[in-house]
């Protein structure tokens, strides 16, 4: 049993909509003191679209402020209303409040599951967390409809964001003996993605050990399919380029539902300040009430949450997080999986087993 705990590591839990909740709800009965055998405090804001109508997104900007205080956030999937005037997305909220600096989502294999390409290796997208296409300022001149309509959108990123994202990148890299790969389009934005590039090769100049190969974000969308296997890869992204870019590179590894994603709020010697994980996916309309949804996301996310209670001043919890992920991809690796990874198990029998495992492999700690 992990035993270590200095005092309740306290949560904020971002509740969602639809399968969303459903995969958040599972979840979180890894987190339950009786299968982890310490205490941990879950405090539930609901994110839901209908609260966030109601209050005009007062509760979004109240669960951002209060992970500030406590530093650990976990969100489920969360409806983001197409309409002009509406609540728009959470996410932009959230990571605007508590200063989030870069997303981290990371394909791995899992096993059992054959990869769509010949990815052996892991690829991590460094993703920029504000800015860039999202919240950018969009107008329309012209008759509504009419051929002579035009749209535009004034689009911001700032070196300070710029330099956390290729500072983190190389980092990584360095950690995991990996190559940091890709980068913006800065050939035909030189000035705007060009800021990217040069944060990129001023960290690369830092990192002189790291391997480095600067490429298009178009050719690096290609060369995922032909070069992704010889070494682990880390590409630093723009916001609106990393948001696609990590739906691929999950894919590739058999699921968008196969990791976890964490936006990271960090300090000028990038230490986390704020952590939030959350399933990368949406709120799957489709499978909602169905029980057959692939919660692997959500319950790495569980476990992301852990890795940042033990760096905390409570490193004994690494072996909680821990415990989670091989009980995870484990199970996975026996043939319990959903659908989408070629298996037959429901939503719960997935968690259940996860469960059954963390449980015995904490009993035996």
């Amino acid at each position: 049993m992990v035993s270590g705990m200095t005092s309740e590591a306290n949560v904020i839990v971002c509740d969602g909509d639809q399968t969303g909740q459903e995969l958040l709800e599972q979840a979180v009965r890894i987190l339950d003191p009786s299968v982890l055998g310490f205490p941990i405090k879950l405090t539930h804001f609901d994110l839901s679209l209908e609260n966030r109508r109601r209050t005009r997104n007062g509760v979004v900007h109240e669960a951002a402020e209060a992970m500030c205080e406590v530093g650990l956030g976990l969100k489920a999937a969360t409806i983001t209303p197409p309409d002009v005037g509406d609540v728009g997305s959470p996410n932009r909220i959230l990571r605007e409040g508590v200063g989030g600096s870069v997303i981290v989502r990371t394909g791995r294999r899992i096993p059992g599951v054959v990869p769509l390409a010949p990815v052996v290796h892991p690829i991590v997208v460094v993703r920029m967390a504000v800015g860039d296409a999202y919240g950018a300022d969009e107008r329309r001149v012209g008759t509504p409809g009419s051929s002579d309509e035009q749209a535009f959108r004034t689009e911001r990123i700032d070196r300070a964001t710029c330099r956390f994202v290729a500072e983190f990148a190389f980092r990584t890299a360095q950690a995991m003996d990996g190559c940091v790969y890709g980068g913006p389009k800065w050939t035909v934005s030189a000035l705007y993605e060009g800021l990217l590039k040069e944060e990129m090769d001023a960290a690369a100049v830092r990192h002189e050990h790291v391997r480095y190969r600067p490429t298009l974000i178009d050719a690096a969308y290609a060369g995922l399919l032909t070069e992704a296997g010889d070494q682990p890869l880390v590409i630093p992204a723009l916001n609106r380029d990393g948001d696609c870019l990590s739906d691929l590179v999950l894919a590739l590894f058999g699921s968008i539902a196969g990791s976890e994603s964490v936006l990271l709020a960090l300090d000028s010697e990038l230490c986390p300040e704020v952590a939030m994980a959350e399933a990368p996916h949406g709120t799957a309309p489709s499978l909602f009430g169905k029980d057959v949804a692939n919660p692997m996301g959500m319950i790495l996310a569980c476990a992301a949450v852990l890795d940042h209670v033990a760096v905390r001043g409570n490193p004994d919890i690494a072996i909680a997080a821990g415990a989670i992920r091989d009980a995870t991809l484990g199970a996975a690796a026996d043939g319990i999986r959903t659908f989408d990874l070629g298996g037959n198990a429901s939503t719960t029998e997935v968690v259940d087993e996860v469960l059954a495992r963390v449980a015995h492999r904490l009993q035996e700690c």
